[in-house]
């Protein structure tokens, strides 16, 4: 029994089957034989928009029964743990868990029972897989071969989970990965080269990957407001310039803070395409882990 918890659970030629197979569910559409009578439970401990409809998506796209459970509706407001909730789940013998936590070891908990496949849909700061492969499938459509590309990650990268599940895919890719925040953003560890000052890499650099600013997660502000943060680190027309530079972002974006209205409608920004491109790469996820494995 396989599951996705990061994106090293997955080899390289795992990762390319999700790539091919995503490009061709892209380029087909619906597959509603492909996991007929399949049953999925989704449990998103936290809100989501996008991941959570674009795996419901996906699944139906797929022709895959999926149940939302709600739980704050469920027994574990009721005192009972998240394990024998996972234990009174996998007694049903679904194909599959798609689960959001807060926490950076539930997922991997849940596996280990090996009730039913697991699919992290983002755990804690630790990793966002889906979103990582969905960006790699991006780039890679945006720019065919990978080797040698440059990418710098910014924002509040300490606290961001698509930063970390980025960090570890893209190199494995030939991808050059920086790190672009004040300080306290940056992991507490880091070998990557990293730097303060958007405008030290901007010419450096073929995308810019920005991230949601979250200053209520740090207990010492860095910056009065985010009127502030933004001054520093908003992606606006002045700070691209003409560069031919793609800009991406895993959503929610803050606009004016993360991205400028302005960045947002340019043909150089890919947030809109990634969110399109996420329901085909988590086809290609169900797909690998439901018939494939």
């Amino acid at each position: 029994m396989q599951h996705l918890i990061a994106t090293n659970d997955f080899s390289i030629e795992q990762i390319n089957n999700i790539l091919q197979d995503a490009a061709r569910f892209k380029n087909n559409g619906y597959m509603p034989a492909l996991l007929r009578n399949k049953l999925l439970f989704t449990l998103f401990f936290e809100n989501s928009t996008r991941t959570r409809s674009s795996f419901e998506v996906a699944a139906k796209k797929l022709g895959a029964s999926v149940i939302h459970l709600d739980p704050s509706k469920s027994s574990t407001s009721k005192g009972e743990t998240i394990e024998d909730t996972f234990v009174n789940l996998g007694a049903m013998h679904p194909n599959g868990v798609i689960i959001r936590h807060s926490s950076n070891e539930i997922p991997q908990a849940l596996a280990d029972m090996n009730m039913a496949p697991v699919i992290n849909a983002g755990a804690g700061n630790y990793a966002h897989p889906t979103q990582a492969l969905l960006d790699l499938f991006t780039l890679q459509e945006h720019f065919g071969s990978l080797e040698g590309k440059h990418v710098a990650i910014v924002g509040d990268i300490a606290n961001s989970r698509v930063a970390s599940s980025a960090i570890s895919l893209l190199p494995r890719f030939g991808v050059k990965v920086s790190l672009v925040a004040p300080a306290p953003f940056m992991p507490i560890e880091t070998k990557l080269t990293h730097y303060e000052k958007l405008e030290d890499v901007i010419d450096k650099v073929d995308v810019i990957m920005s991230l949601r600013a979250q200053l209520e997660r740090h207990k010492t502000p860095i910056f009065e407001d985010y009127d502030t943060y933004a001054s520093h680190y908003c992606i606006t027309p002045k700070v691209l310039g003409d560069r031919d530079i793609i800009i991406m972002h895993p959503g929610p974006v803050m606009r004016n803070i993360d991205i400028s209205d302005e960045i947002l409608n340019d043909n150089r920004c890919k947030v809109l395409t990634q969110v399109t491109n996420g329901v085909f790469v988590r086809m290609a996820v169900l797909k690998m882990l439901l018939l494939d494995s």
